[in-house]
């Protein structure tokens, strides 16, 4: 009583707009009173609040209604209400009858409503709200059918996916589908007709998976609806029918097509058939996977359609044909010279304009044209009536999209595409202009792919090559680009900036001659006043990347006319301008004072009078401290490029600029930047001086070397490297002690780059400040040195910087080889051992390093070693480092003084392990390397006399890889007897080390050798043709694919496949006869399956499985080095094949999978339903009971990652666009989200995917830190 008088009193006394204040006041307070008197359980008060917002809902009042109906959606969203089913009754009734509301704000929630209900309700209260909404949307109120459709389209977009099978989704969608067709059929009413249309669109979009059943009824209310007298309704229903052929069955596709089909032969009515052809391209564009096999009598009746004289019907015509040239590129392939004469026809096709090529061609050279008529000349044609543009535009698309997919036919596309999109530049429609220039970016886009093969000289192609075209072409674009660099539209000109600088990217250097053409268009951009900040960013970037691929003495003419622009936009206030403009600044600065000796005119050109403008624009910007993070960085950069190419100039700024960079040195934010610009300044060759801010600088870089970013102990560890070579006088031992505190942690296994660095930096130590190495000897890094060259990670460039620390070590006196070989060696004098066989082998090069660096120690070492291997006590560890540290030091030294030598390591061949036989083959190779005349006729002497000849080959093979080619040659003829002699050798070890020799001494004297090879081919033995197949010619080596012997043709493929991925040029030409044979070898052969016998079991043996596995290892190589030469669908039929094959052909063929779908999407598409089933039945096979008994542990492991593997190639078929909308495939995703194990493969998989993606990151961090 006492709040209602109150009220009425407050009531009285207010204007309009307190009034609604109170009553939100009111509504607040009322609902905060009643929620406390209800605050006993939560079901209870869920209930109660419910009610009382319900009660609110029915109010006069609009805002009140509008409040209550607000607080109900906010209730809805929370993942915690529950409802009883008298609430959910009440709260479906009172949002129904809220769509009714005559306040169209309180309607539009209702409507919101109605999407996080749907999921809080039972079933039959959702087919409630559908039943409710089907019928108002009916109804002869516009208002109530719009806000029902809209409710309609809300609640499918909340119904879990087709895939997920749920049950009211189902139920959901077939009553949905029921209404709406028979609200499309009814034709009084083309609104309702057109909402309909809308829904059901949205529907077999989302849902279609799940109306199989009603497909057919769908597309009888549809077909109709083509031939409507409202073009509205005809658009409509060609969206639904592509949405519904992503989903329907054979049968259902068949009709809609045949129905197509036949009225297009019939061409009753040019606008029907308008109508028709755009329905083929939408179904194309949709589901073109399946339209493929209907083009050949498709393609012929568009073809005859372009000839009619009805630009929209053209226009439609040449869409279709983009459509088929992307959805369906194998079918097409036969007709894309048709389309592509038809586009080239209708690229020019504009009745209304005349252009005067002549006139142009006369003129477009001209530097100093005045070009305001031209500008001026877009206006004086323009003809709003004129639909010839959209003619034209189409016809620059569908080009684009040929050139796009048709990669192999690139030499093609650039004798007669090519010449007509350049000069349609010219094009007078702005739209169609980007379209064209779009179109050869494409073709610029698709050419840079193929430099690494078509740049190779090794190529085996002949005639003009895509590159060596496009570079006789480039006068013309550049002739073409001129004018249009000075147009007024801003759109054209971001087109030939970016032209400019793809081109630039395919063919560094292809501009040289055409500079003076091309700086006044890009000044000119610089300048304009009307140039948006995006165009002015696009023509700085252009200018960076030509600065960047071509000579400086090109642009030495324009530095006049280039700095005082550039030094403008570097003063710009937008960031992004002033970024790209710090980049050219610094490029220019490259440019007007080039450092390196070979840049010609360097010494002509003075830099002297643009120095001041461009230091002064650039410490404007070092110095601000409230300006973006970006052009913070570029100041930095651009800053340390001014003083290492410009310092000896400006003796008076040089102090000053360095103190800043010191303080950005002390920023976390811009330190990793500015430790790049010193490193670049302290590598300069002008000498710069940074005494003054070493002694401040160096001990913040050695604190930087204990921070977590990696990057920045990189950057870190180069900076100091650079710093110690070129001021060691100035790095005082205070300075060197503070880096060296901070060097152990950073030798270390778990990052070897940044161990490489340390050893780096320590080996120029050694040099500078001998003295400051004296403290390692027992001390940290000493250790850590010791632990990294046990790892069996020490590889590549980490060990080449420890052994050349060693070696510096050693030259400068350090005689610690004792202190070393205590720490290392009496660690395995017992039986401990590394635990990898790595290790060793860097343990010996470290120690034959040390030994080569102090000769005076070499001998006793050496005489160490020799005992070591004779003693019978030595554990097997100890011969093992003891033959490889032979071996080492005798790749170096001449070892011959050591009598006993021979015999020690021909004993070690008895070894009953097989590591230590190993080295000591190894050990004899590298030590004859040492002393060729001595030991390489005793090794072949043994080869000839002992039965161990598969070591004694090793060692001759080491010998043969690692001598010098003079060194060898007196010797080629015994050596190539004695492995002839052995080729026919029966085990397949000593064949595959004979056929590394031959090839491996073939290339020591190739025009007498070669020869001989092909000859060997006719010999009888199979052994022997093994042997020498992996190193005859291509040409006649292909011929022993077709050999009668398993073990020639395995050796062969595999050949073939060392020679697709190390030199794909030498077989790319002989693809077209190799792929059938190859492609042959895939298959099962029955006659290559035999049973054996096992006592009481049966054992089935494959004598084919290496061969057909040799083959699909070749294939899957072919996807990175000659995809362009592939067929892919014939390609795709054996990978199918292999999909049903034996485990090790599964793998490969799951991993073939995975690349195509990045490779080639739309082949593997059409593909789709084919493939699932093989993956299906992988995932679903199940160990039967007896197995599960009697199988090992291995058994289960292997088929597990069988599974992955198939669920890997899963994931990475999900990631194709339109995979998911394939009846199978979202069949098998249902299957596999109702099965926990394949559940939780899947999901695993797919969060390992999306990590992955980060890892690539790491791979480009060298570039990043020294670009």
């Amino acid at each position: 009583m006492a709040f209602d008088y109150i009220w009425r009193s407050l009531w009285n006394k207010m204007d309009l707009e307190d009034k609604d204040i109170l009553k939100i006041y009111k509504y607040r307070a009322q609902s905060s009173s009643r929620r406390l008197t209800a605050n006993t359980t939560d079901m209870a008060s869920a209930s109660y609040h419910i009610s009382n917002l319900l009660e609110k809902m029915t109010s006069s009042d609009k805002d009140f209604r509008f409040m209550a109906t607000n607080d109900l959606m906010t209730e809805l969203q929370k993942d915690s209400i529950k409802l009883d089913d008298d609430s959910e009754r009440k709260v479906v009734r009172m949002i129904l009858k809220l769509l009714e509301d005559k306040n169209g704000e309180v309607q539009n929630l209702a409507v919101k409503c109605l999407g996080p209900l749907v999921s809080k309700v039972k079933e039959y209260q959702v087919e409630t709200i559908v039943d409710t909404l089907c019928t108002n949307m009916l109804s002869d109120k516009e208002q109530l059918r719009d806000i029902s459709s809209i409710g309609l389209k809300t609640v499918i977009g909340e119904l879990p996916p087709a895939s997920s099978g749920s049950a009211l989704a189902a139920s959901v969608c077939k009553k949905i589908t029921g209404r709406l067709t028979s609200a499309i059929a009814k034709q009084e009413d083309v609104s309702v007709q057109l909402e309909a249309l809308d829904i059901m669109a949205d529907m077999l979009c989302r849902q279609g998976g799940l109306l199989v059943n009603f497909h057919p009824s769908i597309l009888s209310c549809l077909l109709p609806q083509l031939t409507s007298p409202r073009l509205a309704v005809r658009k409509r229903t060609i969206m639904a029918l592509g949405h519904l052929v992503m989903s329907c069955g054979n049968l259902v596709f068949i009709d809609l097509i045949e129905h197509l089909l036949t009225e297009l032969g019939r061409n009753d009515n040019m606008s029907t058939t308008r109508t028709y052809i755009q329905c083929t391209a939408a179904i194309s564009r949709q589901a073109g996977h399946r339209i493929g096999e209907y083009l050949e009598k498709i393609i012929p009746l568009v073809v005859k359609f372009c000839n009619v004289d009805d630009d929209e019907l053209r226009e439609y015509c040449i869409q279709a044909f983009e459509s088929f040239v992307r959805r369906c590129p194998k079918e097409v392939y036969q007709h894309v010279p048709t389309i592509i004469s038809i586009c080239l026809r209708y690229l020019t096709y504009d009745p209304n304009y005349n252009f005067d090529d002549e006139d142009e061609d006369d003129n477009a050279m001209d530097a100093e044209q005045n070009d305001e008529d031209y500008q001026g000349s877009d206006d004086e044609y323009s003809d709003d009536d004129d639909m010839s543009w959209k003619v034209r535009r189409a016809a620059a698309k569908c080009l684009d999209a040929v050139v796009s997919t048709r990669h192999e036919m690139l030499p093609e596309f650039y004798r007669s595409v090519s010449p007509a999109l350049v000069c349609r530049f010219k094009e007078r429609e702005e739209n169609v202009k980007a379209d064209v220039f779009h179109a050869y970016l494409s073709l610029l886009k698709q050419t840079r792919p193929a430099q690494s093969w078509l740049a190779d000289p090794d190529a085996m192609e002949q005639g003009d090559t895509p590159l060596t075209m496009l570079q006789s072409q480039v006068p013309m674009i550049v002739k073409a680009l001129h004018k249009q660099l000075k147009e007024k539209s801003v759109k054209t000109r971001q087109c030939c900036f970016n032209m400019l600088t793809e081109l630039v990217n395919v063919l560094p250097g292809a501009l040289t001659q055409h500079i003076p053409v091309l700086i006044p268009g890009i000044i000119f951009s610089l300048n304009d006043k009307s140039s948006s900040s995006n165009l002015k960013i696009d023509a700085l970037a252009c200018l960076h990347v030509i600065m960047v691929t071509h000579p400086a003495h090109a642009f030495h003419a324009h530095v006049p006319a280039l700095v005082p622009p550039v030094v403008a936009c570097v003063g710009d206030p937008f960031y992004k301008i002033t970024s790209e403009a710090l980049l050219v600044t610094q490029q220019l600065v490259k440019v007007i004072r080039p450092l390196d000796n070979q840049s010609e005119g360097s010494d002509s050109f003075d830099p002297s009078p643009y120095i001041n403008d461009l230091f002064t624009c650039t410490i404007r910007r070092l110095k601000a401290a409230d300006i973006d993070q970006e052009v913070k960085e570029r100041a930095i950069s651009c800053m340390g490029q001014i003083i290492c190419n410009l310092g000896d100039r400006l003796p008076t700024e040089l102090p000053g600029t360095l103190l800043i960079f010191l303080e950005r040195l002390k920023n976390e934010i811009t330190r990793l930047t500015t430790v790049k610009a010193l490193t670049m300044i302290a590598g300069s060759p002008l000498k710069i001086d940074l005494r003054p801010v070493l002694p401040d600088a160096v001990p913040i870089l050695a604190s930087f070397l204990r921070k977590n970013q990696r990057a920045l102990k990189l950057c870190t560890l180069a900076a100091l490297d650079i710093l110690l070579r070129n001021y060691s006088s100035a790095v005082t031992p205070v300075m060197v002690d503070a880096v060296l505190a901070e060097l152990p942690p950073l030798i270390s296994e778990s990052d070897m780059h940044v161990s490489q660095m340390a050893l780096s930096f320590l080996s120029t130590l050694a040099v500078t400040h001998p003295s400051s190495l004296g403290q390692l000897s027992g001390g940290n890094i000493l250790q850590q040195l010791i632990a990294l060259v046990r790892s069996p990670l020490l590889q590549g460039g980490a060990l080449a910087a420890m052994l050349d620390f060693y070696q510096v070590k050693g030259r400068m006196g350090f005689m610690f080889l004792d202190q070393y070989r205590d720490a290392d060696w009496s660690r395995y004098s017992q039986s401990a051992a590394l635990p990898h066989k790595q290790a060793y082998c860097s343990i010996a090069k470290c120690v034959a390093a040390l030994t080569r660096a102090c000769p005076t120690e070499g001998p006793a070492v050496v005489g160490q070693f020799i005992q070591d291997v004779k003693n019978s006590r030595s554990t097997d560890s100890i011969r093992l480092l003891a033959l490889l540290s032979l071996g080492e030091v005798g790749h170096h030294v001449d070892l011959s003084s050591q009598p006993e030598l021979k015999t020690v390591i021909l004993d070690a061949f008895s070894s009953s392990s097989e590591e230590v036989k190993s080295a000591a083959s190894y050990a004899l190779g590298s030590i004859a390397v040492g002393n060729l005349p001595e030991y390489l006729p005793f090794v072949l002497q043994e080869i000839s006399s002992s039965k161990r000849q598969y070591l004694l080959l090793h060692s001759l093979k080491e010998i043969i890889s690692s001598a010098s080619v003079s060194g060898l040659k007196p010797y080629v003829e015994s050596v190539w007897s004695l492995l002839l002699k052995h080729c026919e050798c029966q085990e397949e070890g000593t064949r595959n080390v004979v056929a590394e020799c031959l090839g491996k001494l073939t290339l020591i004297d190739p025009e007498t050798l070669l020869p001989r090879l092909k000859g060997y081919h006719a010999v009888s033995s199979s052994y022997a043709r093994s042997s020498v197949v992996r190193q005859n010619c291509i040409g006649d080596f292909l011929k022993t694919l077709e050999d009668p012997d398993l073990n020639v043709r395995r050796v062969a493929l595999v050949t073939f496949n060392s020679a697709a991925h190390n030199k794909p040029s030498l077989i790319r030409e002989l693809l077209d006869s190799v792929l059938p044979q190859l492609y042959n070898e895939t298959k099962v052969r029955k006659e290559l399956i035999r049973e054996v016998e096992m006592g009481p079991f049966k054992h089935t043996v494959d004598d084919g499985l290496d061969l057909r596995k040799a083959a699909f290892e070749c294939m899957y190589t072919l996807l990175d080095s000659c995809l362009d030469r592939l067929d892919i669908f014939t390609f795709l039929n054996h990978v199918e094949d292999g999909l049903k094959d034996h485990y090790d052909i599964k793998m490969l063929t799951f991993l073939m999978l995975a690349r195509l779908s990045s490779l080639c999407p739309s082949a593997v598409l059409q593909r789709l339903d084919r493939l699932v089933e093989p993956l299906r039945a992988t995932c679903t096979t199940k160990v039967h009971a007896y197995s599960l008994q009697n199988s090992v542990k291995q058994e289960f492991e292997k088929q597990d990652e069988l599974k992955r593997s198939a669920m890997r190639a899963v994931v990475a078929l999900l990631t194709i666009p339109e995979a998911e909308k394939s009846p199978l495939m979202s069949e098998f995703q249902s299957q596999i989200s109702s099965n926990q194990e394949l559940a939780a493969i899947f999901d695993s998989i797919q969060r390992d995917s999306s990590s992955a993606n980060m890892e690539s990151m790491d791979n480009q961090l060298k570039d990043d830190i020294f670009p």
